[in-house]
C-alpha cells in the first residue's frame, strides 16, 4: 500500500466510525438470536467407533447425495477458519470504537454457523467423520490470509461480495440436500450471512461517497480476483466443480445474484465522481464483467452437453431446479 493509499485508508477508517456505529445499531434491531442445538436432531444420533465403542461409519449412514456432502462440507471448512478471519479483519480495520464492537459481534455470529453444520452432520452421520477432521486440521493448518494486507478498503469490498455469495451457497445447498432438516438449517445460516453482506456494503458505500476514487479501485480489484476463502482448502477443486454443476453456486450466479446487485447499490456504471484511476478502475471493471458473462455462458452450454449425457446413459443429473 502507497503512502497516499495508508492516509487515505486512516482517515477512512476515522471518518467512518459513526457510520460504523450506525450500521452496528440497524443490525443488531434486525438480527435475531438463534440456538443452534435446536436445529439438530440429536435423536438421530448415536455413538461412533472409538473409545466409545460405537458403531464405524458407513457411507450407507448418510442420506445425503455426494454433492449435498461436498457442498456441506465445503461450507462448513470455510466457517472453520474463522480465527484466521477475525485476524484479517481486526488487522484492517482496527478494534477501537464501533469498528471492535462490530468484529466482535460478527465473530460470535459466524461461529454458529460451524457449530450448526458441524452437530448436522455428526447427529445424522452426514460425512465420514474422520475425513472431515482431517480436512479441518489440514485447512486450518494453512489459515487464510488475505491478499489486501492491512487494507480497509478491500477487505470492506471482499467481504460484501463473500457474504452474499456464501449466503446463496448455504441456500443451495439447503434445497439440494433433500433434507427438510438441513434446509431449515442452511435457510437460518444463509439469513445471518445477508445481514453481514448489509453492514460491509452500506459501510463501503458510505466510503464511496468520501473516497470515490480509493473505494472504486478497491470494487475493481476485488471484482476481478475474486476468489472464496476456501479456496486453498485440500479438494477445494474437485468440490467447486460438483457445486456449479449441480446449480449450487455457479460463475453465472455469481454475476447475476452477487457481484451485479452490489454493484447496482454502489450504483457504480452511474457515478459521476469519479476521476483519474478511479475512472480506469471502472473501465477494468466493466472489460472484466463481459468477458466474464462469455466464460459463464460457455460454462452453462457445457453443462448442459453435460446432463444430456449423463441422461442418455441412463443416470438422473442431480441439480437444482426452478
Amino acid at each position: 500500500m502507497s503512502e497516499e493509499s495508508a492516509r487515505i485508508q486512516s482517515r477512512l477508517i476515522r471518518d467512518l466510525e459513526p457510520i460504523v456505529a450506525v450500521e452496528l445499531e440497524r443490525h443488531l434491531k434486525v438480527q435475531k438470536n438463534w440456538y443452534p442445538h435446536e436445529y439438530v436432531p440429536w435423536s438421530e444420533g448415536r455413538d461412533y467407533a472409538g473409545p466409545l465403542n460405537g458403531d464405524a461409519w458407513e457411507a450407507k449412514d448418510s442420506r445425503l447425495t455426494p454433492v449435498a456432502q461436498d457442498s456441506l462440507v465445503l461450507n462448513l471448512l470455510t466457517e472453520d477458519n474463522l480465527p484466521s478471519y477475525h485476524t484479517e479483519i481486526a488487522l484492517s480495520m482496527g478494534r477501537d470504537g464501533a469498528w471492535g464492537n462490530w468484529i466482535e459481534r460478527w465473530t460470535a455470529e459466524e461461529a454458529r454457523h460451524a457449530i450448526v453444520i458441524r452437530d448436522y452432520l455428526m447427529a445424522t452421520r452426514g460425512v465420514d467423520p474422520y475425513e472431515l477432521e482431517d480436512l479441518r486440521m489440514a485447512h486450518m493448518s494453512l489459515g487464510y490470509q488475505t491478499p489486501y494486507e492491512n487494507d480497509m478498503l478491500h477487505t470492506i469490498a471482499y467481504v460484501s461480495f463473500q457474504e452474499l455469495a456464501t449466503r446463496i451457497s448455504h441456500r443451495n445447498t439447503g434445497k439440494l440436500s433433500d433434507d427438510p432438516i438441513a434446509e431449515g438449517m442452511m435457510q437460518r445460516v444463509a439469513l445471518d450471512e445477508n445481514l453481514h453482506m448489509l453492514f460491509y456494503r452500506n459501510t463501503l458505500s458510505a466510503a464511496l461517497d468520501m473516497e470515490p476514487n480509493a473505494a472504486m479501485r478497491a470494487i475493481a480489484d476485488v471484482v476481478t480476483n475474486f476468489d472464496m476463502p476456501g479456496a486453498n482448502m485440500p479438494g477445494f477443486g474437485r468440490k467447486a466443480v460438483q457445486i456449479a454443476l449441480a446449480g449450487i453456486y455457479d460463475l453465472q450466479q455469481h454475476l447475476d445474484d452477487v457481484v451485479a446487485p452490489v454493484l447496482r447499490a454502489w450504483n457504480v456504471f452511474e457515478r459521476t465522481d469519479l476521476s483519474g484511476d478511479g475512472l480506469k478502475a471502472r473501465e477494468e471493471l466493466a472489460a472484466f464483467m463481459d468477458t466474464t458473462y462469455k466464460a459463464a455462458a460457455t460454462f452453462n452450454d457445457k453443462r448442459e452437453v453435460h446432463f444430456e449425457r449423463q441422461i442418455a446413459r441412463g443416470i438422473q443429473p442431480i441439480r437444482i431446479t426452478n
